[in-house]
């Protein structure tokens, strides 16, 4: 592999629909023309399986799979060490928490390789997990100001080197896509991992069912480990209800352009991409209000957003654009324009590459690297007490807090 301009990146993550994995793609695409060569990497015979599907052939020509033959953590740990120091990359992305393997090796990483931290969601296991390892990189990103803010101000790190980046949407995928003239029933989406911890997404049929009145549809495109439940939890309203299953990246403007209001019920977001995606086609987001994180996405006039687990206020915001169909389209056509100014591949890259410059013209100095003799997970990498809690107990913790912090 020859190095391009800039520098040899290695973005740390497997190809999947899932937030880290699209941040790289973008980060492929738009820091090339900064000269910089982004590669992914991933781990073990489960990424080695993914990457082996006829879906992610197109994949196979910008990354690698190393350690595919074995799930013993220290041996992927310094096969991944041997590569990056091997092939001589000049900064590697890490995205916490995404891999705990990965995410361990920059401690113990040659000092010449710069060291980028993204940091995808709120929550106190992430923070923690960015935390330990927060003194061997260069620079952190947060996807949001909430976490930015948050790391800066509960978990040590220098505001100096400490960044914030919003993921993009596929600007090429969407550009051109129209948005056809509707004047029936309002057509609902969610589209994202159906998965509840997160999500919200058992919110859903309350929601619906407060619009019982209304000739609404919703339509539920993605799925999860939650999927089964939620077709449950919809009894009696499945005339209203469709589920197309998995949708490809590729897919997503479309289905976004088939519909006109985004619902998002989340209980916790780092920046949902989804929400830019929406956005971005001009489906107008009815979604949860997460301070400095979905009003980070949603401006004024682009969407409206309701209170964490406010069944009530989201399906009121619903009606109020059901009735109103000019303020359904205005909101419409400012969200395309506000998607295109702020969250556009291009934009991302280009505040991606001023971070990676700086990381390799005037590093920062960090902690020494430590010995691979003495490799191991650090504690914020490794499942807390938290984790035993009952997932019932920390959605209404994560609830009463999230209301709290509004």
């Amino acid at each position: 592999m020859d190095r391009v301009g800039g520098g040899l990146v290695a973005f740390l993550g497997a190809p999947g629909i899932g937030g880290p994995y699209r941040t790289g793609k973008a980060l492929r695409d738009g820091l090339r023309p900064h000269g910089f060569t982004v590669r992914w990497l991933c781990l073990g015979p489960d990424a080695q399986a993914l990457i082996d599907r006829p879906e992610w052939a197109h994949e196979r020509a910008f990354g690698s799979v190393l350690a595919s033959d074995t799930r013993d953590e220290r041996q992927q740990a310094v096969a991944l060490l041997d590569h990056l120091e091997t092939v001589g990359y000049d900064i590697i992305i890490v995205n916490v928490l995404a891999d705990r393997v990965q995410s361990s090796v920059v401690r113990h990483l040659d000092p010449r390789i710069r060291r980028i931290m993204i940091v995808h969601s709120i929550t106190p296991g992430t923070y923690a997990a960015a935390r330990s390892i927060r003194d061997y990189v260069h620079a952190t990103v947060g996807v949001s100001p909430r976490i930015s803010d948050d790391l800066v101000q509960r978990a040590g790190f220098a505001p100096e080197h400490t960044h914030v980046i919003g993921n993009p949407f596929d600007s090429e995928a969407f550009e051109g896509q129209e948005r056809p003239a509707w004047d029936g029933p309002l057509r609902l989406l969610s589209l994202g991992r159906i998965e509840d911890a997160s999500k919200g997404i058992f919110w859903l049929p309350s929601i619906l069912r407060e619009l019982r009145d209304l000739p609404v549809t919703l339509t539920i495109a993605g799925d999860g480990p939650d999927d089964a439940k939620l077709r449950r939890l919809f009894a009696g309203q499945m005339d209203r209800v469709r589920f197309l299953g998995a949708i490809p990246p590729a897919g997503v403007a479309r289905v976004m352009a088939e519909h006109d209001v985004f619902l998002l019920p989340s209980r916790f977001e780092g920046q949902s991409i989804a929400l830019v995606e929406a956005l971005a086609s001009g489906c107008v987001p009815v979604a949860s209000h997460i301070r400095n994180v979905t009003d980070f996405v949603v401006e004024p006039g682009t969407g409206l957003l309701f209170p964490v687990g406010d069944i009530k206020a989201a399906a009121g915001l619903v009606r109020r654009l059901d009735v109103d169909r000019r303020l359904l389209t205005r909101m419409s056509v400012a969200a395309r324009a506000s998607a295109a100014e702020r969250f556009r591949t291009d934009r991302m890259a280009a505040a991606y590459a001023g971070v990676l410059e700086r990381a390799m013209s005037h590093p920062r100095s960090i902690a020494t690297p430590l010995p691979r003799s003495a490799w191991c997970l650090p504690a914020g990498l490794r499942p807390g007490l938290r984790s035993l809690l009952p997932s019932g107990v920390k959605n209404r913790v994560r609830l009463v807090m999230e209301r709290l912090a509004l």
